[in-house]
């Protein structure tokens, strides 16, 4: 009996899907080499809250690593780097390959916006003494969460005369930071009866940023609102109607941390999806000489649909591809036609507090590496790219070739809800595409939560498919 049971064993292990041990099959070194890989993440996510903010620290980083800026019409060498930026808000970097693009390239695509809180084109009033802006939030959140916390302002502002002024208050422990406040739980008790998504009404996310009138002996009203015109006005020279030609939001002001005695996690705003972006920044920098051009795409306003000139909706990315191609004498259709994307986008790790909305089998765990989203979208598979199983072959290939930790999964129960990617758009342009990506606890929320050990594995994913290992 005991020999049918081995036989039955051997047999499973055969055909059965293997456990996938994750870290705890984790070589010392591996994380290690994990944990000092997120040092250098933990600095671009505290320097890159938005987009903009994340494209300098990207071409800084590009630019040390020996990027120069991509000029048309030019021929390139086999390992020539280069970058073009679009708009100040989306970066693409290229290595050149030994054939160049005549056997299509390898993207890795990510976006670099994440849920905040932006301010409406007419933002700041005062009432009762207080001085506030007007907000209108960005991307899918839960509104609670945004109130009773430090924030801090970030962005630009352009003025009447063209000149461009940057504005970031909040960063700095000595610098003032701001606030959306909430009702005390003494008076709650009509709020505390609403559903959680309206206990919050968009509306009331108004950000105060004054209490204090101007100090004048005219009995005149909106003193405090003056007070802090006249505040931004010496500093920044700009006035009220500044506002109307002004990208300024408010993102949450602390830094990220590790999280855990055993300092495995990293707590921290904007994973979503920059968790994705420094990795597949850094396979680029890594990148010396590969077969196929190689290009890391670092997009925005993938949060709000990927619209306008710097989303991934854009013809900016294609007309890069058909430049690049055009210097190797090949047309820019028939390069994009062979091919291959790796989308970079996050999905909902497994969380037990909250396990009924997951379904454990099709779902992704933390410390068990990166996780492949064949398909996102919403119940029935709307708006959504389905990767052929020829290219879910050959990804696996890779990934299992290189003893990568990797795992499949989606977001969430079927019914429950769900959520896209920019995969869709880059299948558009008749590419292959997959998502592969970081698990994430808390998305979207203002203090996100990954596992170092998941990050360098998306690394060492991006690094593998640009390198053909």
């Amino acid at each position: 009996m005991s020999e049918e049971k081995s036989k039955t064993k051997q047999l499973k292990e055969e055909l059965f899907l293997p456990a996938k041990k994750g870290i705890a099959a984790a070589a010392e070194d591996e994380i290690s080499r994990a944990d000092e890989f997120c040092e250098g993440y933990k600095d671009f996510l505290d320097n890159s809250p938005v987009e903009r903010e994340a494209v300098e620290y990207s071409l800084q980083l590009a630019i040390e690593n020996g990027f120069t800026e991509f000029e048309q019409d030019r021929y390139y060498n086999p390992g020539d780097k280069v970058y073009l930026v679009n708009r100040g808000k989306a970066i693409a970097l290229a290595v050149i390959g030994k054939n160049g693009t005549k056997n299509g390239v390898r993207f890795s695509i990510a976006h670099i916006d994440s849920p905040r809180v932006d301010l409406k084109p007419n933002p700041m009033y005062e009432d009762n003494n207080l001085a506030y802006f007007k907000t209108h939030y960005y991307g899918g959140i839960k509104k609670y969460q945004w109130t009773v916390m430090p924030l801090a302002l970030h962005g630009t502002v352009v003025k009447l005369d063209g000149t461009k002024v940057d504005i970031k208050v909040g960063v700095d422990e000595s610098e003032p930071c701001f606030c959306i406040t909430d009702l005390l739980p003494h008076l709650a008790r009509e709020q505390a009866q609403k559903k959680l998504a309206q206990a919050i009404e968009g509306e009331n996310l108004n950000v105060l940023i004054g209490s204090r009138p101007l100090n004048t002996e005219d009995e005149e009203g909106e003193l405090v609102k003056l007070n802090v015109m006249k505040i931004l006005n010496e500093k920044y020279g700009i006035t009220e109607s500044d506002f109307l030609s002004a990208e300024l939001c408010f993102v949450p002001a602390q830094k990220s941390r590790d999280v855990g005695f055993d300092r495995g996690l990293i707590g921290g705003y904007g994973h979503d999806d920059k968790v994705c972006a420094y990795p597949a920044l850094m396979a680029a920098i890594d990148t010396d000489v590969p077969e196929c051009t190689c290009i890391t795409y670092l997009t925005d306003k993938e949060e709000t649909g990927s619209d306008g000139n710097t989303g991934m909706q854009s013809d900016f990315l294609r007309y890069f591809v058909y430049d690049l191609a055009k210097s190797d004498g090949e047309e820019g259709y028939r390069v994009l036609s062979k091919s291959k994307c790796l989308s970079a986008d996050v999905n909902a790790a497994f969380d037990p507090i909250y396990a009924s909305a997951y379904e454990p089998k099709n779902s992704s765990y933390i410390n068990q590496g990166v996780i492949i989203s064949k398909y996102t979208g919403h119940g029935g598979k709307y708006d959504t790219s389905d990767a052929s199983a020829e290219y879910m072959g050959e990804i696996r290939s890779m990934l299992e070739k290189n003893g990568i930790m990797w795992q499949v999964g989606e977001l969430g129960k079927v019914d429950i809800g769900g959520g896209g990617t920019i995969a869709k758009y880059v299948a558009n342009m008749n590419v292959d595409v997959v998502d592969l990506g970081v698990p994430v606890l808390s998305m979207h929320a203002p203090f996100e939560l990954i596992s170092k050990v998941d990050i360098f594995e998306a690394y060492r994913a991006f690094h593998a498919f640009f390198n053909n290992l």
